[in-house]
């Protein structure tokens, strides 16, 4: 088990803790410490992991050459044996060039590396070893298990040798590759070991070597602190989390330390801004599809340098799309536009969404996005494209819950597993007193991202990366993102956004987007409460227009419209008569032409409407009074001067009464309001919107005056009857 900083679970191969020799004159070398160390790596490509190598190595003033650049590679890969044997023929030649006898190669992999600590102490743990070549070792044997009992057996650590990194003498390493000529798909990892475990060539015995040091990275099985750390096969995860911190790229004292380095800085540039292809993935029934399309229209990037690619899998968005273009789609460099009726599966769509980039020679950045985002952030694309990375993402979250768009960890089976900073990285905060913001290189990504055009026509150019037989397509393409090397940061340095829940959404209405004030309140609030409304309770914006009768904003216009559109395509409105069959003892005193919240499916939405917006004013204006928000009535009235143009003077059934304006008057209709007979005091003149509140029984005996002209439409509850 390693940690650093936050403790980490997960066994990684260490350098210098399993020491080989390799002839008897190897053995038992003391003196001085040797101060002559090349590295020599081979990186035939220059991938996030070999700069992620560099950087590490740069930061401890380490001396560096690259062998195999520019050469293909041929040597297979991590996951299935064979394979290595490039890297031996390359150095095997390297050393050829390197006469000194005193020289100390090391020799480690790139991709997959990271140094914690500089030269000095590596070359001390070196001379302490008291041997001329010393290798890194593996808790696994690979990749031939059949040799597992041919191993020396240690009396503790890892038993089994590792080719992903060793160090030694430049004589002592010629003389171990002397027997080299295999093929470059050949397995490094078993050529090594054939030497290990061949007794004719190894005259000591194995040891493994723990030792103290200053804090960096640190086994607390062993409590050693390696010089380098090495995730090969399956600890790649691993070692790209310890990446994140190693070496003091994020520490405590100072958070990130890297995050503005490489940056691609947009500030200046109009028409040369980077063209973007923006995809847009509508796979389900979703809420808020219209927002959705308003906050890309608000996106602070020039629109002559975006490209739309919309797929829509679903009929009953095809409003909302058709809408937007019909607006908008001159506005944008290009659009093209996949439809439900082209049948084409969510998985193929998202690969001709990269072709439409790929294809394109200006286009410089894919940028994906889900429509179940919420992207409140206006400056996320610019704010990606300046982190200049080849693939990052936003982070993003569903408010109240710890689930985000990224995966801290993956467990054994390849799914979500929870990474010992994920919730620090949620929640934007290590400790107490220290803010953990950065850039993040994660596993797992979903809903929104940006990658690079050029990554998606090298790295990335396969037709089929979201096709698996085993893995959902999003995991799929994680996977084989993963696989190429490119390593997926996601950023928390700013607030972009949130993802909606769509799991209840139903589609059986005029305006579904009403009835999420369950499922995503927080959207529900920002459609549907007035922008003053938080003015209400925190700096007293209520008028009183008549003794203790209230007024306040509740509504935006857009919750005035739905519900009056709801009202009017649902349509059963009643006759106004005496005889009601909805209500209890089927007899109304005083009726109107209404249609009740239960009669649209919208009563228990209602009552938490009424419980979480009008509650806290009732306790707040009429203190010692709490309500439970209970109501037996419920509805929209509608007045029309040659249907029921008013309402004669009564009392309501209820403790307190909520009278909602949800149209304008002297533009939607002319006269109407609302008459207070006991006090002599009207308010003629109601705010769309706003809300009414006003005692029931005995003091407010009031009437509704004529409406003279056009269609005035009230919301009206009967609280606590």
């Amino acid at each position: 088990e390693i940690i650093t900083g936050p403790k980490m679970r997960g066994v990684l191969v260490i350098l210098a803790c399993l020491f080989a020799s390799l002839s008897p004159l190897d053995c038992n070398q003391q003196g001085s410490i040797p101060e002559d160390l090349l590295v020599l790596t081979v990186a035939t490509q220059e991938t996030d992991g070999f700069r992620r190598f560099l950087r590490s190595a740069k930061h401890f003033n380490y001396t560096i050459r690259v062998l195999g650049k520019g050469e293909t590679w041929k040597g297979g890969d991590y996951m299935s044996p064979p394979g290595g044997g490039q890297k031996v023929r390359l150095l095997k030649s390297a050393l050829e060039d390197i006469q000194e006898e005193n020289k100390v190669i090391l020799f480690v992999d790139s991709y997959d590396v990271i140094f914690s600590s500089g030269p000095k102490e590596l070359l001390k743990k070196f001379q302490q070893a008291k041997h001329r070549v010393v290798f890194s070792a593996e808790t696994l044997i690979w990749p031939d298990r059949h040799l597992e009992d041919k191993h020396p057996h240690v009396r503790e650590g890892k038993r089994f040798l590792g080719a992903g990194g060793f160090i030694g003498y430049a004589p002592n390493l010629k003389q171990m590759l002397s027997d080299w000529s295999g093929a470059d798909s050949d397995s490094d990892q078993l050529f090594f070991t054939k030497i290990y475990i061949n007794p004719e060539k190894r005259v000591n015995e194995v040891v493994l070597k723990f030792e103290d040091g200053r804090v960096r990275a640190r086994n607390v099985l062993y409590d050693t602190l390696p010089v380098i750390v090495h995730g090969n096969g399956p600890t790649k995860l691993q070692i790209n989390y310890l990446g994140n911190y190693i070496p003091n790229l994020w520490m405590f004292e100072t958070g990130c330390t890297i995050c503005n380095e490489d940056l691609r800085p947009l500030s200046g540039l109009q028409s040369e801004y980077p063209v973007v292809v923006i995809g847009i993935f509508i796979q389900q029934p979703t809420p808020f599809v219209t927002v959705f399309f308003e906050r890309l229209l608000n996106l602070k990037y020039p629109k002559n340098r975006l490209r739309l690619f919309i797929y829509n899998q679903e009929y009953h968005h095809e409003p909302h799309v058709r809408t937007f273009l019909e607006y908008h789609e001159s506005e944008y460099q290009g659009v093209k536009l996949i439809g439900p009726e082209e049948d084409i599966d969510p998985e193929t769509s998202r690969d001709i969404g990269f072709d439409m980039c790929r294809e394109d020679i200006d286009c410089v950045y894919f940028f994906s996005i889900d429509v179940d985002v919420v992207l409140k952030n206006r400056d996320t694309l610019r704010i990606l494209i300046e982190l200049n990375k080849p693939f990052i993402a936003p982070m993003m979250s569903k408010p109240g819950r710890l689930w985000t768009n990224f995966w801290g960890a993956l467990s054994a089976d390849g799914y979500y597993a929870r990474s010992e900073d994920y919730v620090d990285i949620v929640q934007g905060r290590r400790r107490v007193e220290c803010i953990s913001l950065g850039l993040w290189n994660v596993p797992y990504v979903s809903n929104i991202f940006l990658i690079k055009a050029d990554t998606l026509r090298t790295d990335l150019k396969d037709p089929d990366l979201f096709e698996s037989e085993t893995l959902d397509p999003d995991m799929a393409f994680c996977s084989k993102v993963r696989d190429k090397g490119v390593f997926m940061f996601v950023t928390n340095m700013h607030t972009f956004g949130r993802v909606l829940s769509t799991e209840n959404y139903q589609t059986n209405h005029l305006h579904n987007d009403l009835w999420q004030i369950f499922e995503n309140p927080v959207e529900w609030e920002e459609r549907y409460i007035h922008e003053n409304y938080s003015k209400v309770l925190k700096d007293g914006l209520i008028e009183m227009p008549c003794p203790d009768v209230y007024w306040f904003p509740v509504f935006t216009d857009v919750a005035c419209k739905h519900l009056i559109e709801e009202m009017e395509h649902f349509g059963q409105w009643s006759g106004g008569g005496n005889v009601d069959k909805r209500i209890q003892g089927g007899y109304e005193n005083v009726p109107t032409i209404d249609i009740h919240m239960n009669q649209v499916g919208y009563d228990k939405e209602w009552h938490k409407f009424l419980l979480d917006y009008v509650a806290p004013v009732t306790e707040k204006m009429y203190p010692g009074y709490f309500t439970r928000a209970q109501f037996d009535l419920a509805f929209v009235v509608r007045y029309k001067p040659d249907e029921q143009p008013a309402l004669s003077p009564h009392h309501d059934a209820s403790t307190f009464t909520i009278n909602i304006a949800l149209n304008q008057v002297g533009v939607d209709y002319q006269g109407g309001g609302c008459r207070f007979l006991r006090y002599n005091c009207s308010v003629t003149a109601p705010r769309r919107g706003w809300a009414l509140m006003h005692p029931g029984r005995l003091t407010h005996y009031h009437e509704g005056l004529p409406t003279v002209e056009g269609v005035r439409y009230i919301s009206v509850s009967f609280v606590d009857p």
